[in-house]
């Protein structure tokens, strides 16, 4: 293109105005974006997509618009501004999504770093979500991960003081009491050895029960509380609570915990001897998600235990005769199916080379404990195919005699 000629002096400044429009529509692009309402817009326009498309699992594609949105704003002179945490909270959220757990940490820490006391509102990129992240992407846990639920806690209570909205309210209620659940959760594994471990558990759990009564979750992690003080009427009573208030709701409603939680109490109710709640539990789960290793083995597992309590209460209550081949009949049915579960569990095992071998050596040794008792499976199989064989063989002798007849 030519040399542009330069603007005639003799011009009305309307005139000059008119021709630098002119100018803008056939000049190439400038290196960098004006700083106008529409490098803004084009900036809001990139996070729509970007979470339109982390929304739809489509992660992959939906970290260069967000990338592109931050790499913009910093160049606005924006980086250390809260107009930058929108951006960072996608981009975290959406590393999360791929697994990347140490970059979301990295812009989670910048976030925090911006809204440290967590003032910004969250339709803004701030609030409480990104301390309640770091504290369970922490790399060294324990005290760290407490301090860091410790801040979203304080933020939560005062966020909650200060609701006038009954539904946000309820929610901000529940979230609090899943953050108090999870700093309990650490002072019962990683810092059980503190000196005020259960006097801590103690007032985290009557905080967590005030402001949310009907949490699944938080009568779950009284239940623990109770199991770890040997008080195991008070736990059964919380479990038969937390369950009621979702088993006969359909699946994917809301009020149904989420599958981790629910493998949980399949957990606590087998410790409080309750095996036939148990067992409805990861039956339910299994027929959400037939590839979940640790449901088959807590379901065998499961049905193991429930048997041989069965036995036991059948050695010191039987009376009478007739009753005793009915029970063995059960017994045994329950051992086999007990045995079909955990079977499945190790088959699993193998296809997803699941990472926890201390399942996989427990679920090991009790199929060889159950082969003993009830004989190998395959000897079994190789029984049936003998069977149909023999009845195949006889089937076709059947069918020649009666063509040459």
């Amino acid at each position: 293109m030519g040399k542009t000629r330069p603007l005639r002096k003799d011009l009305s400044e309307r005139e000059k105005r008119e021709k630098l429009k002119d100018l803008d529509r056939v000049l190439p692009d400038r290196p960098f974006p004006k700083k106008s309402k529409e490098s803004k817009e084009s900036v809001e326009e990139l996070l729509t997509r970007s979470s339109a498309l982390l929304q739809t699992s489509q992660a992959e594609k939906a970290l260069p618009l967000a990338l592109r949105a931050l790499k913009w704003l910093e160049k606005e002179g924006n980086s250390l501004t809260s107009r930058v945490l929108p951006a960072l909270s996608l981009l975290a959220e959406v590393h999360l999504e791929l697994g990347d757990a140490d970059q979301a940490r990295s812009y989670f820490s910048q976030a925090s770093q911006i809204d440290p006391d967590g003032l910004i509102p969250e339709s803004q990129g701030g609030g409480v979500e990104k301390f309640l992240w770091l504290a369970q992407l922490s790399e060294e846990g324990g005290k760290d991960s407490v301090a860091c639920f410790e801040k979203a806690i304080y933020i939560l209570r005062n966020e909650i003081s200060s609701a006038s909205d009954s539904v946000s309210k309820a929610q901000k209620n529940r979230k609090l009491a899943a953050a108090l659940c999870s700093v309990i959760e650490i002072y019962m594994t990683d810092l059980s050895w503190e000196s005020d471990a259960e006097s801590r558990c103690e007032s985290l759990v009557t905080e967590a029960i005030l402001v949310a009564p009907e949490s699944p979750e938080t009568l779950q992690t009284l239940a623990n509380v109770r199991i770890s003080q040997e008080r195991i009427d008070e736990a059964a009573k919380a479990l038969t609570d937390s369950l009621t208030l979702w088993k006969d709701l359909p699946s994917g409603d809301e009020g149904v915990p989420d599958f981790p939680t629910r493998i949980s109490l399949a957990r606590l109710l087998m410790e409080v001897e309750m095996e036939n709640d148990a067992m409805e539990v990861l039956e339910r789960l299994i027929e959400e998600d037939d590839t979940s290793v640790e449901a088959w083995y807590l379901g065998g597992w499961c049905a193991y235990l429930a048997a041989e309590r069965s036995k036991a209460s059948q050695k010191s209550a039987i009376s009478g005769a007739g009753n005793t081949g009915v029970r063995e009949s059960e017994y045994e049915a329950s051992l086999m199916s007990s045995r079909d579960w955990l079977r499945n569990s190790i088959r699993l095992y193998e296809i997803q080379d699941y990472e926890d071998d201390r399942l996989r050596n427990h679920a090991m040794e009790l199929v060889r404990d159950l082969d003993a008792q009830l004989g190998d499976a395959n000897d079994e199989d190789e029984e049936d195919e003998a069977e149909a064989e023999v009845w195949e063989s006889d089937s076709e002798n059947e069918d020649q005699e009666m063509a040459g007849t």
